[in-house]
């Protein structure tokens, strides 16, 4: 099935990379566009149904199990990936180690979430129990081979055959739940059912589409390899996690699940455009390593418009989203929790610098900087931290939104600053912001 229209079809048919890649990128966003309208709709359903305090639990607790994931995905998605481009007849060596590593880590992930749980809420039942359950799914990391295989061949459409499809029948469970006044540890039972029936579904797919299960290989001489290589990513994507979760974590321990609930709702529809960078990004991610191979000129020519189009889809996301935020939380949220609207209009312009983070995560890996793409989100961390611990008892969830923008600014782009290999990077993204020089035509990456 192709996503293309006809008449840029005809426009691009003479170049098959770049018909593969805009394809690519409709699968992905079809994929983000779809679990945005139902994401939305479902869960603004459940947040009405649970209220600011049960709803802010459930954040709670995905945002405590989210900091675990990155032992268990051991920052093997971008190597793995890079690897097969790299050397396709190794796929099977590379996948099936990968997901042994990916199992041992998530069974280490799952351990220490209930022991980190246990001793932040040892008397908080409920919070335990939905963290043990949500903490479980670390152990189906291990499927994530299925989508690192569909991204390396740029076929993203059997990714998101699956998981919509799990999802939006999941989606119908979920306001079963609602309809029939089931408690929220139910909806936490829903969402574990719904990560196993993906894994499963992933693995049957790749196994009929590519490499075969049976065919994967294991050698702890590759796993060394990717553990090499891959081990300031697991950091790296440690400390990415941190300033991406650990707001919603030190609201909830400093103030209370209220104003995690609230301070979740307006996150809910920042992040939901995070997508948009993500899709792009994996797409055109192996035309960018071609490039390099072509020459250096050519390599910075693609990444300066990628940078360029980072900002503009952030800024026509953020610009509309700070006069609409109340009004939008109002509608969507209702009354309860009307708080949210000036905690969006801070927390979205985040997405400047969430967009353009993405793209540049790529060059460190191009460049095999691993080192210092882990120094740059240790800063955001530490920063995020810091700043939370200052802002989040003056001004509750509002100050954890301004701590998350400036940590983000901190790590996605002024961290570029401070590094002779990075200054490049720097004035890129600094140019990428002067409106002035950018024409939608350049944006395209050839």
């Amino acid at each position: 099935m192709n996503l293309i229209p006809p008449f840029i079809h005809h426009r691009i048919a003479h170049r098959p990379n770049l018909v593969k890649i805009v394809d690519n990128i409709g699968w992905l966003f079809i994929d983000k566009i779809l679990r945005m309208g139902m994401g939305l709709f479902v869960g603004v359903w459940v947040a009405r149904y649970l209220g600011p305090e049960q709803f802010g639990l459930l954040n709670f607790a995905l945002a405590f199990t989210s900091l675990f994931g990155a032992v268990a995905v051991l920052g093997l998605d971008g190597i793995v990936v890079r690897d097969i481009v790299r050397d396709p007849a190794g796929a099977r060596l590379t996948l099936g180690t990968a997901a042994v590593m990916q199992l041992v880590g998530g069974l280490i992930a799952f351990l220490l979430i209930l022991v980190a749980i246990a001793y932040l809420r040892p008397d908080d039942a409920l919070a335990r129990g939905i963290v043990a359950i949500l903490g479980s799914m670390m152990l189906l990391k291990a499927s994530n081979i299925a989508v690192f295989w569909f991204e390396s061949q740029v076929q993203s459409k059997y990714t998101v055959w699956v998981q919509n499809g799990v999802f939006l029948m999941f989606a119908a469970i979920k306001v079963g739940l609602i309809l029939q006044e089931a408690p929220l540890i139910a909806f936490v039972w829903a969402m574990l059912a719904e990560a196993i029936v993906v894994a499963l579904i992933l693995l049957i797919v790749m196994g009929r589409q590519g490499p075969a299960l049976r065919s994967l290989r294991v050698s702890v001489e590759r796993g060394l390899t990717l553990v090499r290589d891959s081990w300031p990513l697991i950091l790296s994507a440690i400390a990415v996690t941190v300033y991406m979760q650990i707001d919603q974590l030190m609201l909830g321990q400093m103030i209370n699940d209220e104003a995690v609930g609230i301070y979740s709702a307006a996150v809910r529809i920042s992040e939901v455009w995070y997508f948009i960078p993500m899709a792009i990004v994996t797409s055109v991610f192996p035309a960018i390593l071609e490039a390099k191979k072509l020459g250096e000129a050519q390599y910075y020519a693609r990444l300066q418009k990628l940078y360029d189009l980072m900002v503009i889809l952030s800024l026509s996301v953020a610009l509309p989203m700070t006069f609409l935020a109340t009004p939008i939380v109002s509608v969507l949220f209702g009354e309860a929790y009307v708080e949210s609207g000036i905690v969006l209009a801070i927390h979205i312009w985040a997405s400047v610098f969430v967009f353009l983070g993405v793209a540049s995560s790529k060059w460190f890996l191009a460049e095999n900087r691993q080192m210092l793409s882990l120094q740059r989100t240790v800063l955001g961390a530490i920063a995020n931290i810091g700043l939370n611990m200052w802002l989040i008892p003056l001004y509750g969830s509002v100050g954890a939104a301004i701590a998350t923008v400036i940590s983000q600014a901190i790590a996605a782009w002024l961290f570029d600053s401070l590094q002779t290999a990075t200054r490049p990077m720097f004035f890129m993204k600094l140019a990428s912001m002067n409106p002035a020089r950018i024409s939608i035509s350049s944006l395209l990456i050839r």
